[in-house]
């Protein structure tokens, strides 16, 4: 998840372009120190989302997204992170109103 989460994040913003070939799954999990069979996963879990495209004995390549899905995937990693934190938060016994108040805060030093 983390993977595939990561690259969603990249073809979203542009750092990966389209067109773009992702690395090998060999190589890329040698990078990670994961197992091949993980990347292969994730690759086929954004393949499934029409997100990159297999090209046989070529590799794996991000699909012409319009900016709208590009938008729509900056979204969704932005829900996200608000999920996790919040989780955190509610972990660590931090309420929803403190959590509000840092949040915004926080907002106002950026």
């Amino acid at each position: 998840m983390q993977i595939s989460n990561r690259l969603r994040v990249a073809i979203a913003t542009g750092e990966l372009p389209s067109g773009e070939a992702l690395p090998s799954v060999r190589n890329l999990a040698s990078v990670i120190r994961v197992n091949p069979a993980t990347v292969v996963q994730a690759y086929r879990e954004l393949e499934e989302a029409g997100v990159v495209e297999s090209r046989q004995g070529a590799g794996t390549f991000v699909r012409e997204l319009p900016d709208v899905r590009r938008e729509s995937e900056r979204k969704r990693e932005a829900q996200r992170l608000v999920r996790e934190m919040m989780q955190q938060a509610s972990g660590l016994g931090v309420s929803h109103e403190d959590l509000e108040h840092a949040w915004r805060a926080e907002l106002k030093e950026i």
